[in-house]
């Protein structure tokens, strides 16, 4: 973030960045990792909305429902939940890598994307993410390491090629760190 950009709102992805693992875990059985509560006490501090922005096909598949997702996601301390409930041969249009979930929330919330950052653990966030105009943070928790390492081997192509984190950072915590000072 530029320092003439007032953060107005933070995304955060869900599986792999605020806890859990690169695989989909249910409510009621998700654990945060151990610097996710105080992530998202230090940018409630800093008077950034906080809004978790995340795929969860199994919603459709009758395996849990947004409500669960939902309750979950408020109980950690998100100001609301931007989920796509659909499996990728659903082909829906909110589907991450998509920016739609990103491009409503702004409607709903009267956000400036260009002032919001996305932090996530998967290139389709980096993605979604330079679609929408908002800055990029690609934490190496869940499939962060693994999506940096196919970006390294040149594995992507394209518009997946081009979204180049702003920051790669180690966890949470120093994503957040980051953009607070940046």
């Amino acid at each position: 973030m530029s320092t003439s950009k007032k953060l107005q709102a933070v995304f955060i992805d869900r599986d792999g960045t605020i806890g859990g693992s690169d695989e989909v875990i249910y409510p009621g059985v998700f654990e945060l990792f151990s610097f996710s509560e105080q992530s998202i006490h230090i940018l409630r501090n800093a008077g950034v909305q906080i809004y978790a922005f995340t795929n969860q096909p199994g919603i459709s598949r009758g395996e849990s429902s947004i409500k669960d997702f939902q309750d979950e996601l408020a109980s950690f301390g998100f100001d609301k939940a931007y989920i796509c409930p659909h499996q990728h041969e659903e082909r829906c249009f909110c589907r991450k890598p998509s920016a739609t979930l990103l491009i409503q929330a702004a409607e709903d919330n009267d956000l400036v994307l260009n002032n919001c950052a996305v932090i996530g653990d998967r290139w389709s966030d980096m993605i979604a993410a330079i679609r929408a105009g908002c800055t990029k943070v690609l934490v190496k928790t869940g499939s962060g390491e693994k999506d940096l390492a196919k970006y390294q081997a040149n594995q992507f192509f394209g518009e997946w090629l081009e979204a180049v984190p702003d920051y790669i950072a180690e966890d949470l915590l120093d994503a957040v760190n980051w953009l607070l000072k940046n």
